[in-house]
């Protein structure tokens, strides 16, 4: 029989949307049509619900780190399971790093040098609050967002992509920005 989840465990459901935005940069774009970001990330919350009682992390920044070392085993595994070759710590340690790359990116992309331990603090924040406004754009908006300012692709290349041309990619993103801009001055 499952049983329900605490609030604790309720509260792990916040950092869904990060985590799958994390977790789709990270894909490669050959193995995203073997491997669904969804899954990886619902299997990266099960294993987090499962140690949690071994958790000793007290801020949301901690957490979001925990999660992302958690993330990093399980797109590991499945880079694995899909080579069927022996892990290669090497790799895994790659995966890891390239997350954090991710995250930074993403925390960046919110604000510019924090350099005090709350300023991080409240980035890691910003930035799990980001992924989730992304996560309540339509799918078109989202992915030329994510591409474009995540990935660093041209609007040449995400239209190619999309199978749309650079202008309509440039409206894309400039409605996307638009709607998180109006999101975020709701929020305040």
């Amino acid at each position: 029989m499952v049983q329900p989840l605490s609030n604790d465990h309720q509260a792990l459901e916040k950092y869904r949307a990060y985590l799958h935005l994390l977790a789709t940069l990270q894909l490669d774009r050959r193995l995203r049509a073997k491997v669904d970001a969804s899954d990886i990330v619902q299997q990266t919350l099960v294993q987090a619900i499962g140690g949690w009682d071994q958790f000793r992390g007290q801020s949301e920044g901690q957490t979001a780190a925990w999660l992302r070392k958690i993330l990093a085993h399980q797109l590991a595994n499945a880079f694995r399971d899909l080579k069927r070759r022996k892990r290669d710590v090497r790799r895994e340690r790659s995966i890891e790093g390239s997350l954090e790359q991710s995250a930074s990116r993403l925390q960046s992309w919110l604000a510019a040098d924090q350099t005090s331990p709350s300023q991080r603090a409240i980035a890691s924040e910003q930035a799990i609050e980001l992924a989730n406004a992304l996560a309540e754009l339509p799918e078109p908006q989202w992915r030329a967002v994510t591409l474009h300012h995540f990935e660093g692709w041209t609007l040449q290349q995400v239209g190619e992509h999309l199978g749309r041309s650079p202008v309509a990619v440039a409206g894309l993103i400039k409605r996307s920005l638009e709607t998180l801009r109006q999101h975020f001055q709701a929020e305040r």
